[in-house]
């Protein structure tokens, strides 16, 4: 038989499947698809069949359907079958589409009853259909048998939720006639996820079957027990006329006379029937084909504007055409130029809001990870006068010297300056990295082009990696010349003269020559050098564990408030005789912790010796430590005030113990002079030699080079990914703006089917629901499958209409399962 009552929609629905052919899901239309749900031997797909009017689906008693049979139908001129695990075959005979079927089943499930969720494949082509997907599903069951798992129940469920809680499914809750309706699973599955009724429709089979005078009036009548959208009853063929190969137009027939004879549904059965089911899910689906397609269209413009510059981009490139080849090439190189310098200057027209990179990245490293370094290779008071003893002593050797030897000082300040060697170099290679990783970021738009993806990296880095050696030689050789002439003339150098009055001022002194601040400056107190969230992590549980503030660090106090207003101070830090401790980073931590101690071992907070700070992130940690060094808390082995932990110097002559406190005043002085150059050179440095040539290169000389390889037009080959991809998006392009075309001819004028009204269907029990579900009132938004329903109370219930529901049915209580967490809904595609 043919399902004559969709034909009206088969011209308009073909022709957006064929413009949508090539697009793939994500432009499906989203037809519906029919799951039919119920228990085991309901009549599931026997009312199958009769959509699809053939005689096909396997038969028996117990659990038949183990795999849900995923049923495609499309409409055709001829008619036959394809099976997705056997491509390219047609079975133009049915039987051999149930053989198959039982075949494909048995090689994941067995023979023993066992179940699998991996879905069977099946296409039809007919004349007599409309291009839709029906859902055969395995009926739910209670008692594993079998090779069944124990919880067959909850796997079963499981598997029928990924199909009816999408929206555009339609739910056919199967129901056999002779079996109580109120402990219906397919109904209460239903209600699960369509609370409203909006999808289901209540299907009661094996009419015939029920005892006699008895009869199912009432429930057709939706009197009792009702559903929003009512009930539909059908009568399938028996065992006895499937086994006899009874025709299913004979069935029909059969069925149609069934209603007109009997005395309790002759009066409604126009309203009974296969036929009449087919008309109801006619309805349905096109009010669901009216109703989507405005917000379809708007999905496929949205879709084609987004598509329109790359597949503009496409149609222009001839893989063939060596000029449009060379011109591609030519385009690809100044874009890439064009996006290497957005990232380095900062005027990207996509600017990343979640991470630095680029040009901020090597900013920080200027003016934040550089002093730093800097500041870590300084020696502690104690090692440095210490040296300075010794230098001085040798100096004079077997003499005892009167006056303060110069060539000490000068011997001091050279070993420091030596070592400054070592954090120049991490700075070249910090920039060169930086360099070499925003090269990468914007080569990424060549990977349609391997070969010249390839040797641009190539090409480009071989340059980095020469510039950096310039740089460094260079870099070197300003420290060299550092070393080659100790300017004790310089206007800043205090002298042998003024280096007593430096004597009561190390720390300010220290933080003159790191700091590197010009002019007069406001109250120290009123200098804000950072503020930001940070997380007290030391705090033990029993007082309230860690916890994040708002902290506010100056350049005398560093202080916390609840929270970003700073209306509510928790305390007030000041920092004299701070000094800053690295902390290792727990195994199952994700913050970076630094801790904070007075050298005097007095508490720094309370009854806490140090106060441990955690960041969320390596630059918030490294930018905190660089403003804590302004504000001049330094690194533990940096002592600021004087007291060294070094070996104990030989300080019983007087005269020495004033010598070595000259040099030591001398050398800080020279030394914050030497600090200021090297982080005003360096950075500068950087940017000429380094930044600014490789920026030169990329636009002037990347482009030669590739040509010199002598293979531009092998460059421009594309990966057989991008031919793909250029292929889809074309494609994709065409489809939509023929699709679009497709729709604006249709009218949606078509006749709409009003929704029923709600009833009370408070009778059917849902399983327990998440919040936001069903409880909402809204079943677009579902987010975990409902799990399996508790078992209902025993005990009478009148239903709506005022009638009693038979006691002796509802005093049947089913087997408890036991519970557990179902699997999420899956998201509609």
């Amino acid at each position: 038989m043919g399902n004559r009552g969709m034909e009206d929609l088969i011209p308009l629905v073909n022709r957006l499947r064929d413009a949508l052919s090539s697009v793939g899901e994500s432009c499906s239309l989203h037809l519906p698809q029919i799951a039919v749900v119920g228990g085991q031997s309901a009549g599931k797909s026997s009312v199958l069949e009769n959509f699809v009017g053939r005689d096909f689906l396997p038969r028996g008693s117990g659990i038949v359907t183990r795999r849900p049979l995923i049923l495609q139908l499309l409409s055709d001129n001829t008619e036959y079958g394809e099976f997705l695990h056997c491509q390219g075959k047609k079975f133009t005979d049915f039987d051999e589409i149930r053989k198959e079927i039982e075949t494909e089943t048995r090689r994941l499930t067995g023979s023993n009853k066992a179940i699998s969720p991996v879905p069977i494949h099946l296409r039809i082509h007919s004349p007599h259909v409309l291009n839709l997907t029906l859902v055969d599903l395995p009926g739910i069951t209670k008692v594993p048998v079998g090779d069944q798992p124990t919880d067959i129940e909850y796997q079963v469920r499981d598997m029928i939720m990924q199909y009816i809680c999408k929206e555009n499914c339609l739910i056919l809750a199967v129901t056999p006639a002779n079996t109580d309706l109120a402990n219906s699973d397919a109904l209460k599955l239903a209600k699960d996820v369509d609370p409203q009724g909006l999808r289901t429709i209540g299907v009661i089979t094996k009419l015939d079957l029920m005892d006699e005078g008895t009869n199912a009036r009432q429930i057709l009548e939706n009197k009792l027990l009702p559903l929003r959208r009512g009930y539909i009853g059908v009568v399938n063929r028996s065992q006895k006329d499937i086994d006899g190969k009874k025709d299913i137009k004979e069935a029909l027939r059969a069925e149609k006379e069934f209603f007109l004879s009997h005395a309790a549904y002759k009066h409604m059965s126009e309203k009974m029937g296969t036929p009449y089911l087919q008309r109801i899910l006619n309805q349905q689906l096109t009010n669901h084909i009216r109703d989507t397609l405005p917000a379809f269209r708007s999905h496929l413009q949205s879709q084609l504007l987004a598509l329109k510059k790359e597949a503009e981009d496409y149609m222009q490139f001839n893989p063939n055409d060596s000029a449009r080849r060379t011109k591609t090439l030519l385009q690809l190189v100044q874009r890439f130029a064009v996006d290497f310098d957005k990232l380095i200057e900062g005027s990207g027209d996509k600017v990343d809001t979640v991470n630095l990179s680029g040009g901020a990245k090597i900013n920080r490293i200027f003016h934040e990870r550089f002093p730093y370094e800097l500041i870590k290779i300084g020696s502690d008071e104690g090692k440095l006068r210490t040296e300075i003893n010794y230098a001085i002593r040798n100096t004079h050797g077997v003499r005892t010297g009167l006056f303060t030897p110069d060539t000490a000082f000068e011997a001091i300040v050279k070993k420091q300056i030596s070592r400054l060697k070592g954090p120049c170099v991490k700075f070249i290679d910090m920039v060169s990295q930086e360099l070499t990783t925003t090269v990468y970021q914007c080569i990424d738009k060549l990977s349609s082009f391997p070969k010249l993806r390839d040797e641009t990296e190539r090409i480009v880095t071989t340059e980095i990696r020469e510039l950096e050696t310039k740089c460094r030689d260079q870099v070197m050789l300003l420290i060299d010349i550092q070393l080659a002439y100790i300017n004790t003339k310089h206007e800043d150098f205090v002298g042998f003269n003024n280096s007593p009055q430096m004597h009561n001022h190390s720390n300010t002194k220290i933080a003159a020559r790191m700091g590197g601040n010009q002019g007069v400056a406001p109250h120290s107190s009123l200098i804000v050098i950072r503020k930001g969230w940070l997380t007290i992590n030391n705090i033990g549980i029993m007082k309230g564990g860690a916890k994040e503030y708002w902290f506010i660090l100056s350049a005398e106090n560093l202080s916390w408030f609840k929270d970003d207003k700073e209306k509510e101070k928790k305390y007030m830090l000041p920092l004299d005789n701070l000094k800053l401790r690295d902390v290792e980073k727990g195994f199952m931590s994700s913050k970076y912790v630094f801790a904070i101690f007075n050298t005097e071992l007095r508490n720094v907070y309370k009854d806490y010796k140090c106060l441990e700070l955690a960041c969320n992130s390596q630059e918030e940690l490294d930018s905190w430590k660089a403003s804590l060094l302004r504000a001049g808390v330094y690194p533990e082995k940096v002592a600021v005030d004087g007291q060294g932990n070094g070996p104990p110097e030989n300080l019983s002559d007087p005269q020495l113990e004033r010598q070595v406190e000259t040099i030591s005043n001398l050398v800080d002085s020279y030394m914050g002079i030497i600090y200021k150059t090297v982080r005003d050179l360096m950075p500068k440095t950087m940017m000429h030699l380094m930044i600014n040539s490789v920026k030169e290169f990329i636009s002037s000389e990347l482009l030669a080079q590739l040509y010199a390889l002598g293979e531009c037009s092998a460059l421009m080959d594309e990966s057989p990914e991008q031919q793909q991809h250029r292929v889809e998006v074309l494609q994709k392009h065409a489809a939509l703006k023929e699709a679009l075309a497709a729709i604006g001819e249709i009218s949606t004028s078509t006749c709409t089917t009003p929704l029923p009204p709600p009833v009370d269907s408070s009778w059917i029990k849902p399983s327990s629901l998440p919040k936001n579900s069903a409880a909402s009132g809204k079943p677009g938004i579902r987010s975990h499958a409902p799990p399996v329903p508790r078992v209902p109370s025993a005990g009478p219930k009148s239903s709506p209409n005022g009638s009693r529901q038979p006691t002796s049915q509802q005093n049947r209580t089913p087997a408890l399962v036991p519970r557990r967490l179902p699997p999420a809904i899956p998201s509609v595609k």
